[in-house]
């Protein structure tokens, strides 16, 4: 039962990462794949929400966590952001990316965790 709630997560992750990081990549042009950093963030804050709540190994941790979450953050495509940047002489982009994706992302996990801890309680 657990690869079904990871399945049904993961399409359903994969498919709102498609569609709000194409969104925001088109709505805020940048020098700095926004559209990324976008899903990658809000993911990061959620996974916290879900971890901080103790819903890890549960049916919905499956579910939320590692299917949709899964799917909905991308580390491959972050990675290969980066690249990109640094092919195309973009440092100042890079650094930059590289500072909200890392800095940020831990704050919002932070923040989220102690948020799901706070909804339990």
């Amino acid at each position: 039962m657990a690869g079904l709630w990871i399945a049904i997560g993961g399409f359903c992750g994969a498919v709102s990462r498609y569609v709000l990081s194409t969104w925001a990549t088109r709505r805020f042009p940048s020098s700095i794949p926004l559209g990324t950093l976008f899903v990658n963030l809000s993911g990061s804050f959620l996974l916290g929400v879900i971890t901080g709540m103790g819903l890890s190994g549960t049916w919905a941790g499956m579910l939320f966590g590692t299917g949709f979450l899964g799917a909905y953050t991308t580390f491959s495509t972050f990675k290969v952001e980066n690249v990109k940047l640094i092919l195309a002489g973009r440092r100042k982009s890079l650094l930059v990316y590289l500072g909200l994706s890392y800095g940020a992302g831990l704050g919002l996990a932070w923040t989220g965790f102690i948020l799901g801890a706070l909804l339990v309680n």
